[in-house]
């Protein structure tokens, strides 16, 4: 792999790991313990909706577009 293409990506990356350990702090002051699955959950939709979402804001590094 190219090394800009990697320097694109690295900033979305720990975006996505910010995000979802926000996320996950919220919902656990909110709801309270989601336990293990529940948590997955969320981090595997936040994992997928992230791109998207980022694509349609036209913030995507060009790997992803």
């Amino acid at each position: 792999m190219d090394t800009d293409q990697l320097k694109e990506l690295v900033p979305h990356y720990l975006a996505m790991i910010i995000l979802v350990f926000g996320v996950l702090t919220i919902l656990r002051t909110a709801v309270g313990d989601l336990g293990f699955w529940g948590e997955l959950v969320v981090v595997v939709a936040l994992a997928f909706l992230y791109r998207p979402v980022v694509v349609r804001l036209g913030v995507a590094p060009s790997p992803w577009k």
